[in-house]
C-alpha cells in the first residue's frame, strides 16, 4: 500500500520514482551553479511568521481576485514548458485541475498541447504565456490564436533574451534538439508506466509550433528553430508592440528590478510577476523574496504584483503576501503532482497548499488574505 501524500516533498519523491531522470531534472534543477535556485528557497525559509493567539479565527477567507479573475486562493499555475512530457496530455490535465479547483492556469508557448487543444478541453478561458521571438509574424499569429481562444490574460515573459545553460539537462541529453544517450535510454526503459502513457499520448512535440512554423516539422526540427529564435535585441518598444496587438489583460513576467517594474507599468502592464525564472536563467542574482519589497514599493499602488520562485507551501504563500504580493504562481509544486499522479496530483498539490495556508492564517490570527501584511511577519525587537 503506497504511503499517503502529506506534503509537497511526498509528491516530489513520487514524481522522481515515476518519470525519467532527464525529465525530473528538467523540472527540478537550475542554471549553472544553481545559486539563484538555492537562494529562492533559502530566503523563503529565513522569513519567520508571527504567531498570534486569542484571536477569533473561526471564519477564514482565502478567496481573492488575480488579474481581475476570482480565485479560490491567491495561487495560479505558472507557465511551464514540456508539461505534456511529464504525463500524457499534461497541460490539459493541469488546466482541468486548476479550473475545477478555482485558480488560474497559464499555458506555456513551449507546451506539448496547443492553445486550441487545451481550450477545447476546458469550459473557461485560461492565461497564455508568450515569448517574443525573432519571427515576429509567428508571434503575431500566436497572439491572434490566444485571442481566438478567448484567453483571459497574456503573460509576456521578458527574461529570456539569451538562454542560460542547465548543466544537468546537457548531461542528461535534454538539449535542443534532444540527444539520446545510453544512460537516458536505459533510465526511460526502467519507467514502463511512463513509457506506456507516452506511447498512447496524442502529442509529443511542441503543440503551439508544429504546423505553424514554416519549414519546421517534428520535435528535432522545431527544437533547432527554437534555438535560433531567442532575440537579444528585445526592448520595451517590443512590449509596446505586444500591448497594441493584445486588447486584454497584460501580465509581464520576469522582473526583479524596481526600475524595470516601473517601465512595465508605463508600457501598459496590468500586472507583473516578480520572477527569476525559477532559478533557471540568471544564476547569482537575488531571490524573488529579496526583490519583492522593492518592486511593491515602486509599483504596488499602480498594478498587481505577483511573485513566483520556490513557492511550495501555504506558509510560502502567506510569506509572499506579507511582503506585499497580491498573489503567487507555482511551477515545480504542481509539476511534481502532475508527474506523480496526473490531474489528481495537481489537485493534491493545490489542496495541500490551501490547507497549509488556512492553518497558517489561523495560527497567525488572520481571518482573510486581504488582512495579510507586514504585521504577519516576525520582527526582531
Amino acid at each position: 500500500m503506497p504511503a499517503p501524500i502529506t506534503c509537497q516533498h511526498d509528491l516530489r519523491e513520487a514524481a522522481r520514482r515515476r518519470i525519467p531522470k532527464a525529465l525530473f531534472d528538467y523540472v527540478d534543477r537550475g542554471a549553472y551553479d544553481e545559486a539563484t535556485l538555492r537562494a529562492n528557497r533559502a530566503d523563503l525559509d529565513a522569513i519567520a511568521l508571527r504567531q498570534r493567539v486569542m484571536v477569533d479565527v473561526s471564519q477564514r477567507e482565502m478567496a481573492c481576485t488575480m488579474v481581475g479573475e476570482p480565485a479560490r486562493m491567491p495561487v495560479a499555475l505558472a507557465p511551464t514548458g514540456l508539461a505534456g512530457l511529464l504525463h500524457g496530455q499534461g497541460e490539459v490535465m493541469a488546466a482541468r485541475a486548476a479550473q475545477a479547483f478555482g485558480v488560474p492556469f497559464t499555458l506555456s508557448t513551449m507546451s506539448i498541447a496547443s492553445i486550441e487543444q487545451v481550450r477545447a478541453a476546458v469550459d473557461r478561458p485560461f492565461w497564455f504565456q508568450l515569448y517574443v521571438m525573432k519571427d515576429r509574424a509567428f508571434v503575431r499569429s500566436l497572439i491572434e490564436r490566444a485571442r481566438a481562444a478567448e484567453c483571459s490574460a497574456l503573460v509576456l515573459t521578458v527574461d529570456l533574451a539569451a538562454q542560460s545553460q542547465r548543466h544537468q539537462d546537457v548531461r542528461n541529453g535534454l538539449s535542443v534538439p534532444p540527444r539520446l544517450t545510453l544512460g537516458n535510454a536505459l533510465n526511460m526503459a526502467s519507467k514502463p508506466g511512463w513509457c506506456w502513457q507516452m506511447w498512447r499520448s496524442p502529442g509529443r512535440s511542441f503543440g503551439n509550433l508544429e504546423g505553424f512554423v514554416t519549414g519546421s516539422q517534428g520535435v528535432q526540427s522545431l527544437g533547432q528553430w527554437i534555438g535560433r529564435q531567442f532575440d537579444a535585441s528585445l526592448s520595451w518598444r517590443d512590449v509596446g508592440w505586444v500591448r497594441d496587438l493584445w486588447p486584454g489583460k497584460l501580465v509581464i513576467k520576469g522582473l526583479l528590478d524596481a526600475e524595470d517594474a516601473a517601465q512595465a507599468v508605463a508600457h501598459g502592464a496590468d500586472a507583473i510577476v516578480v520572477s527569476n525564472h525559477g532559478g533557471r536563467q540568471l544564476d547569482g542574482t537575488v531571490s524573488t523574496m529579496a526583490a519583492l519589497p522593492g518592486v511593491v514599493a515602486e509599483v504596488g499602488a499602480r498594478c498587481e504584483v505577483l511573485v513566483d520562485g520556490g513557492i511550495r507551501s501555504g506558509q510560502d504563500v502567506l510569506k509572499a503576501l506579507a511582503l506585499g504580493a497580491h498573489g503567487t504562481l507555482i511551477g515545480r509544486a504542481f509539476l511534481h503532482g502532475l508527474a506523480a499522479q496526473g490531474q489528481s496530483g495537481v489537485t493534491t498539490a493545490l489542496t495541500l497548499i490551501q490547507r497549509e495556508l488556512d492553518v497558517s492564517m489561523a495560527l497567525c490570527g488572520l481571518r482573510s488574505v486581504s488582512e495579510v501584511g507586514p504585521h504577519a511577519l516576525w520582527r526582531k525587537a
